[in-house]
């Protein structure tokens, strides 16, 4: 780019001078990706723009750098122009875009270190009650497992792997690329840095295999719909001699026909008459452990609460459990006897009040006739 004079760092990357870290990457990616010369070979105009943004963005990007030039200017930050190696995050910025492992020789690398398998999933259904008072199970989890023949090596046995010979057992391979080198994985060996020339055949070199696990799984007593369990080791096998990842149980449970759970606590309804609910009854009641005994006390309201202390589900932590709340319905009698609705009307009277009275057949016939 034939100029003399730099141009403003904020001009180059297009931001303004209070923008954030955040921008300031964001703006340097987007020039990146426009000018960078895998995308535009022989293009010397876009190859010096990179350069330029590269620049722009390893001064802005430095908070200590950033207020030296805000204040001095360019002398005051060198102005030494684009240098590759005072960029430590490249490798994060552009190797993501442009698939180098090693940019600048800063970015991760693809190592032959061992490392831990996945995490497993595994969704499981219980009934309230095995919710509510635990269980052992077990589960059939299938995952990819450590080759028994060749443990996880992938040679057939007697063998071993061998160093790479593109890459010199160091997973990737060097070229220049413009002005810079770039390192890219190596495609002999796929970024292992060996290479197995007798594989095993049950693995076919692998050094994993499909299975179907059975496993034993404690369910608590206490756990609730959405719970997630842990079982460590049980996920896949590591890669290269790694540990196993875990395998998570995911729990849902079923709904009760007659318990509502809340928490720790129970929930339930009972029906009473409503001689119960005005003069008091010693009742029994279900819980999820049997029935216990239910005082009700005379003048008893519809949709009263009762507690049961200590009648709930077991705390999955510490001792203790919730309680169990009973909510009480009256029923009102939808048909009575002559008997009964004297009764009634009699209480009706000691309370003042005028029951409506039943005319009978004969009594409708002659309110129909005289109706005006």
């Amino acid at each position: 780019m034939a100029t003399t004079e730099k141009r403003d760092y904020y001009e180059v990357l297009g931001i303004a001078r209070t923008a954030a870290v955040d921008d300031i990457k964001k703006a340097y990616r987007r020039l990146a990706v426009k000018y960078h010369p895998d995308k535009n070979p022989g293009d010397a105009d876009a190859e010096e723009k990179f350069k330029e943004a590269a620049e722009a963005y390893g001064v802005l990007s430095d908070d200590e750098k950033r207020a030296r030039y805000d204040r001095f200017g360019h002398q005051a930050v060198g102005g030494g122009g684009f240098d590759p190696s005072q960029f430590a995050d490249f490798g994060d910025i552009l190797g993501d875009l442009f698939g180098f492992g090693d940019f600048f020789g800063t970015g991760r690398k693809r190592t032959t270190r061992a490392a831990r398998g996945n995490d497993l999933r595994y969704d499981l259904t219980l009934e309230f009650e095995e919710a509510v008072f635990g269980k052992d199970v077990t589960i059939d989890v299938p995952r990819v497992a450590t080759c028994s023949v060749c443990h996880g090596s992938g040679a057939k046995a007697g063998t071993q792997p061998v160093t790479c010979t593109g890459c010199a057992g160091r997973g990737q391979v060097r070229y220049s690329q413009g002005f810079f080198a770039v390192a890219r994985t190596c495609p002999q060996c796929g970024g292992a840095g060996k290479v197995i020339k007798d594989p095993c055949a049950s693995c076919d070199g692998a050094g994993r295999v499909r299975e179907e696990k059975t496993i034993s799984v404690k369910i608590p007593a206490g756990v609730d719909d959405g719970s997630r369990l842990r079982v460590a080791g049980e996920g896949e096998a590591g890669f290269n001699g790694g540990p196993s990842g875990d395998l998570y149980v995911f729990l849902a449970v079923r709904e009760h026909a007659t318990f509502t759970r809340r928490d720790y606590d129970i929930h339930s309804e009972q029906t009473i008459s409503f001689t119960q609910a005005a003069l008091g009854a010693d009742l029994q009641t279900a819980t999820i452990e049997g029935t216990e005994p239910l005082r009700v006390p005379p003048g008893t309201q519809p949709n009263q609460i009762f507690r049961l202390r200590n009648k709930g589900v077991q705390f999955l932590q510490g001792p203790g459990r919730g309680d169990h709340y009973v909510h009480v319905s009256v029923r009102i009698p939808t048909t009575l006897d002559e008997a009964h609705r004297d009764l009634l009307a009699r209480y009706a009277e000691l309370e003042g009040e005028t029951p409506m009275q039943d005319k009978g057949v004969f009594g409708k016939v002659k309110d129909f006739f005289t109706a005006p």
